[in-house]
């Protein structure tokens, strides 16, 4: 399969796009003859990340290296950065405003769901900087 490198532009607080980039790369991997299990792990790691980076950072970038063996996904965003590591890694913590709330987002299981999805999980974030998210799903 080589090395194919995506690159994707979440826009922030766009909901109705919000995965569109997970749904592009679900399709890619279906193409490639990737394993159900691992495209769904892809899948759901990687919304919950774009929604977050629309929630939360005001959009950002994800790219995206496919390899014979892995998915490998570096988010990132210039986003206010999270404070409190490992309080935003606790299941049903969030800072998601109400009116996102109201939308059925902003559940708290964003960052956790994304480091249980993925076999490489990663995070970076600094306070007034943004935040980087390096995951990775083996797929063979």
């Amino acid at each position: 399969m080589g090395g194919i490198h995506l690159h994707y532009i979440v826009p922030g607080d766009d909901f109705t796009r919000a995965g569109e980039a997970s749904a592009d790369l679900k399709s890619r991997l279906k193409k490639l003859g990737v394993p159900p299990t691992a495209i769904r792990k892809v899948s759901i790691a990687l919304y919950e990340g774009e929604i977050n980076l629309a929630i939360h950072a005001g959009g950002g970038d994800i790219d995206v290296e496919i390899t014979d063996d892995t998915v490998r996904m570096c988010l990132s965003d210039q986003g206010p950065g999270i404070a409190d590591l490992s309080l935003a890694m606790s299941e049903g913590y969030s800072t998601a405003p109400d009116e996102v709330r109201s939308l059925g987002f902003g559940a708290g299981m964003g960052l956790p769901n994304m480091k249980k999805y993925s076999d490489e999980f990663d995070i970076q974030s600094t306070v007034g900087v943004g935040t980087t998210v390096n995951m990775a799903v083996s797929i063979a």
